[in-house]
């Protein structure tokens, strides 16, 4: 399986559109691009394999693996960049302004049901981030 997820920057966060062969899934929120600082960037656009993760703050999640510089970089819900992520990106039913989005829970439950099939069917699950 192949997502792609369509970035635009702005001064206070990232937005993007995120597609599986060419269908909407959701949009996204993340940080403003800061040169991949650790907690205060987006991380670079690239190609990037998904796990399943599991951690007692967030329960059944996905990770984004093998970023540059980077360790635990999640797809988790939140709804503004800029309170609520450290460099992950965020899955949102609507955007609002910069980084900013809504029902990020919902969108969320989509997208991990679509990637968790996969990966239950032991597809690999690449994400592709581009401008």
């Amino acid at each position: 399986m192949v997502l792609e997820l369509s970035r635009t920057y702005f001064p206070d966060g990232t937005n993007g559109k995120l597609e599986c062969e060419g269908k909407m899934i959701c949009y996204t929120i993340e940080l403003p691009w800061k040169n991949n600082e650790t907690k205060v960037s987006c991380i670079p656009d690239g190609k990037y394999f998904i796990k399943k993760r599991y951690s007692r703050k967030f329960q059944w999640h996905l990770e984004v693996i093998d970023v540059k510089n980077r360790k635990f970089i999640l797809f988790h819900p939140a709804n503004n960049a800029l309170k609520e992520l450290n460099g992950c990106i965020a899955p949102v039913t609507k955007i609002c302004g910069p980084g900013l989005g809504l029902q990020s829970r919902l969108a969320f439950a989509k997208l991990k049901n679509l990637v968790y099939g996969a990966l239950d069917s032991t597809e690999t699950v690449l994400l592709i981030i581009k401008s």
